[in-house]
C-alpha cells in the first residue's frame, strides 16, 4: 500500500528523491532531501540572506561590523588604527612577582610570604626563619620553641 500524500519530492533537479522527513532550506525556502539542504549542495541563490559572517578584529576578540559590499579586510584595518580598545599592558600582566630572598632560590610567589622577624620576602618552602637564615632577631625561633622560654611576671 503506498501513500502518495505523505512526504515531498527534493527540489534538486537532479535528484528528486521522495522524502518522507523533507527539510526546508531557511534562506530560499525550497525542500529538499537531507543530502542537499547545505546551501552549497543545492547551489543556493538566497545564501547572502543568511550566510553572514562577522570579522573579529585580532588584537582585542571585538566584531567589527561590516556593512554589504565593503571589504572585511580594510573595516578591520581601519577598526585597529582607531577605535580598537587593545592595551598591551593589560596583557602581560605577571602573576608571579614576589621573588624569594634566599641566596639562590629562584623561586616566585604569587602572594607576598613575609617573615615575622626580618620582614623579608620569601617564597613557601624558605618561609620559616630557621628555613631561610633569619637575621631579624638574635637567634630563628619558631613558634614552638618560643613557649619553652621563660617568662619573666613583674
Amino acid at each position: 500500500m503506498e501513500l502518495p500524500g505523505l512526504g515531498e519530492h527534493c527540489s534538486e533537479r537532479a535528484c528528486q528523491q521522495l522524502d518522507f522527513l523533507p527539510l526546508r532550506c531557511d534562506a530560499c525556502g525550497e525542500v529538499f532531501c537531507k543530502d542537499h539542504i547545505r546551501y552549497d549542495d543545492h547551489e543556493c541563490s538566497s545564501t547572502y540572506k543568511k550566510n553572514v559572517q562577522v570579522p573579529v578584529c585580532p588584537l582585542c576578540n571585538a566584531p567589527v561590523p561590516v556593512q554589504r559590499g565593503e571589504i572585511p579586510d580594510v573595516v578591520v584595518g581601519a577598526h585597529m588604527d582607531k577605535d580598537c580598545k587593545y592595551n598591551p599592558a593589560q596583557q602581560k600582566q605577571r602573576i608571579f612577582t614576589n621573588k624569594c630572598l634566599k641566596p639562590g632560590c629562584k623561586r616566585k610567589e604569587m602572594m607576598k610570604v613575609l617573615c615575622e622577624q626580618c620582614g623579608g620576602n620569601f617564597c613557601i618552602k624558605h618561609r620559616h626563619p630557621l628555613d631561610h637564615d633569619c637575621k631579624g632577631s638574635s637567634r630563628p625561633m619558631s613558634k614552638a620553641g618560643q613557649m619553652y622560654l621563660p617568662c619573666s611576671v613583674q
